[in-house]
């Protein structure tokens, strides 16, 4: 009897071990196969973003509407929980069918869990049921500091639709749906993520006419509020700035991780398009060894080396 305590406590003490190491589910697998995990966050933003779930999920259970699907959907996705937030953006275009900004941010989504087709089918049926001409201020989910949206549905349509077939390597369906979206952006931030994007496309279809035409759109006193690193990645197109002073990114900088993603993807492009592959695939590895594996620039550099590695 004296030995039956300590087995017991033994068996006890390997149970919990066991289910402490339970681990956590990858909350997307890229393009190259690695396993993604939610993010380390501070206290203060941890808390912040389930406080902002919390008031999400307490409005849908008062009322499924069609805002409160989408707000819950977009909290959801800002804690990286992707495929939640998107079987949330399912259900409600169940309820909804011909609601276009569920197809806009169910589309987003897929674009971020790297499911590019099914990006681009949601993207297309957004843009046939979205009012053409009548332009739609959308809420901010991650306000600037300004705390003022910048973009419309219908910007977010085109752009992400552009940005779906940019990452599959159509280009020429990318440059159709960022000449839609160039009609649409209405303010400097929109223009310079549009015609960046558009710049990059033409220049991989070797359009460089028209690639340089885009670059007219840009002047050095634009109104520039969220989209620094477009701006400077069409400086550096523009031969106004350096590709190695766009890696040179602020270390303390509150938003380092999506500067590098985002400027270090456009100095890949401009190695690449100048024909120096080598460069360009050592910066998209830097890029992808980078924590913001949900930012675009992070997800293009993925596709750019499944295509330079094959």
């Amino acid at each position: 009897m004296k030995y039956f305590i300590p087995v017991f406590l033994l068996l006890l003490v390997a149970c919990s071990t066991k289910e402490q190491k339970h681990e956590p589910e990858p909350v997307l697998i890229g393009l190259d196969g690695t396993a993604y995990y939610e993010p380390l966050r501070s206290a203060e933003v941890q808390a912040r973003l389930d406080s902002n779930l919390a008031v999400a999920r307490s409005n849908f259970e008062a009322d499924a509407s069609e805002e409160n699907y989408i707000w819950l959907g977009r909290r959801l996705a800002y804690l990286s929980r992707y495929k939640e937030a998107i079987a949330v953006f399912t259900k409600g275009l169940e309820r909804y069918p011909d609601s276009y900004k569920l197809f806009r941010h169910r589309g987003h989504r897929y674009i971020t869990i790297r499911e590019f087709s099914k990006a681009i089918a949601d993207l297309q049926m957004a843009a046939s049921l979205m009012p053409a001409n009548a332009p739609e201020i959308e809420p901010d989910g991650q306000p600037n500091q300004l705390n003022q949206p910048l973009s419309t549905t219908q910007f977010n349509v085109w752009y992400h639709l552009g940005l779906a077939h940019y990452l599959k390597g159509d280009f020429e369906s990318a440059e159709k749906a960022y000449l839609q979206c160039l009609d649409v952006s209405d303010n400097d931030d929109l223009m310079v993520a549009t015609a960046d994007w558009l710049y990059m496309t033409y220049r991989r279809m070797n359009t460089i006419e028209d690639a340089e035409s885009v670059l007219t759109l840009i002047h050095d006193n634009m109104n520039i509020i969220e989209n620094d690193s477009y701006y400077l990645r069409l400086k550096m197109y523009r031969g106004l700035l350096t590709p190695d002073s766009l890696l040179d990114v602020e270390t303390g900088a509150s938003d380092f991780d999506l500067a590098v993603a985002t400027q270090g993807y456009g100095v890949g492009n401009w190695y690449l398009v100048h024909g120096d592959t080598t460069r360009a695939t050592d910066i998209f590895r830097m890029v992808t060894a980078g924590k913001q594996f949900a930012a675009f620039g992070f997800i293009a550099a993925e596709a750019d080396l499944q295509r330079l590695l094959k």
